[in-house]
C-alpha cells in the first residue's frame, strides 16, 4: 500500500523538492502551504509527472486549519504515514543590524540601526511560533494517525545554526535550537508506539527568503555571502536536491532503528572552526 506523506511549507523551494522526491517513490503526497496557489502549483507538477498529490491551504499556527487539512487528506488519501514539518522562517524584527554591539551604539539614534536592545518581542514571538509551534502543532494533529502503525515517522527541519548560532539572527537560531531539542524529546516520547522522529539541519541554501542577503542583483555574493562560502569547506551553497537522500533515508524503513537524530546538510559548515 502506498504511504501517505504530508509536508508543511511545501510550496517553498526546499520542501517542494522533497515533495517531488516522495512522489517519485509512488507515495501519495499532500502539499500543505499557507499559500494555496503555491501548494497547488507543486501538486499539479507532481500529478503531471504521473504522481499522486493534492495541494491544500493550511496554517501551521492554527489548529482548526490543520484539522481541516487532515480531514481532507484522510478522506482522499487515508491516514498519514510520514509528516515533514517544513514550515518556518525568520523575521526582520528579530534580527540585529550588525554582528557585534559596540559601546557607541548606545548613543546612535539612527532609525536604520537595530541593536540587541531594539529587538522587537513581537517579532521574536513570531519567529518562535512559526518555527517551534509550527512544528509542534502539526505533530499533534497528524501523529494521531501514526500511533501503533508500522513504518511511520516524522521529519523536522532544523538548521545548522541550531548547533552554533549565527550572528544577527538570535530569534531564528534559538527557534531552530528548540526544534532540534523537541525532535529528541518527541523521539523518546513516541518510541513505544512505533513513531520515529528525526530532523535534518540544512546549511545555506539560496531561497527567496535569503537571496537578497546572500547575493546582489547581478548574482555576485554580498559580503555576508562571501563569509558563508569562506566558512563552508565544500565552497558552495546547498542545492535543494542535496536534501533528498538524507530525508528519504530518515523516513524510510531502512532507518527503522534510527530516531532522535539531527543530520547537518551544510557542506561542512558546522564542522569547520575557521582555521
Amino acid at each position: 500500500m502506498s504511504k501517505v506523506v504530508v509536508l508543511t511549507g511545501a510550496g517553498g523551494i526546499l520542501c517542494s523538492e522533497l515533495a517531488k522526491a516522495f512522489a517519485k517513490k509512488k507515495y501519495k503526497v499532500a502539499v500543505l502551504d499557507l499559500n494555496k496557489e503555491a501548494a497547488d502549483k507543486v501538486a499539479s507538477h507532481i500529478n503531471a509527472k504521473g504522481g499522486v498529490a493534492m495541494g491544500l491551504s493550511a496554517d501551521v499556527l492554527d489548529r482548526e486549519s490543520m484539522e481541516v487539512a487532515k480531514k481532507n487528506i484522510n478522506e482522499s488519501f487515508g491516514p498519514c504515514d510520514i509528516l515533514v514539518n517544513g514550515a518556518g522562517g525568520n523575521h526582520p524584527l528579530g534580527t540585529t543590524s550588525n554582528t557585534h554591539f559596540l559601546e557607541e551604539d548606545l548613543s546612535n539614534t539612527s532609525k536604520e540601526l537595530k541593536t540587541f536592545f531594539d529587538l522587537d518581542t513581537e517579532g521574536i514571538k513570531f519567529v518562535f511560533n512559526l518555527n517551534f509551534i509550527g512544528t509542534l502543532l502539526p505533530c499533534q494533529i497528524f501523529a494521531k494517525d501514526m500511533v501503533g502503525r508500522d513504518g511511520c515517522s516524522i521529519l523536522n527541519i532544523s538548521s545548522m545554526n541550531a548547533f552554533t548560532p549565527l550572528t544577527k539572527i538570535p530569534a531564528y537560531s534559538g527557534a531552530k535550537a528548540a526544534v532540534s531539542n523537541f525532535t529528541q524529546w518527541l523521539a523518546v516520547h513516541f518510541a513505544k508506539v512505533g513513531i520515529r522522529v528525526n530532523a535534518i539541519a540544512p546549511g545555506f541554501f539560496l531561497t527567496e527568503q535569503n537571496r537578497t542577503l546572500l547575493t546582489n542583483e547581478d548574482g555576485s555574493l554580498t559580503t555576508r555571502g562571501k563569509q558563508i562560502i569562506h566558512q563552508t569547506p565544500m565552497g558552495r551553497y546547498g542545492k535543494p536536491e542535496d536534501l533528498i537522500s538524507s530525508s528519504l533515508f530518515l523516513c524510510d524503513d531502512a532507518s527503522s532503528f534510527v530516531t532522535g537524530i539531527v543530520i547537518p546538510i551544510d557542506g561542512g559548515f558546522s564542522a569547520y572552526s575557521g582555521v
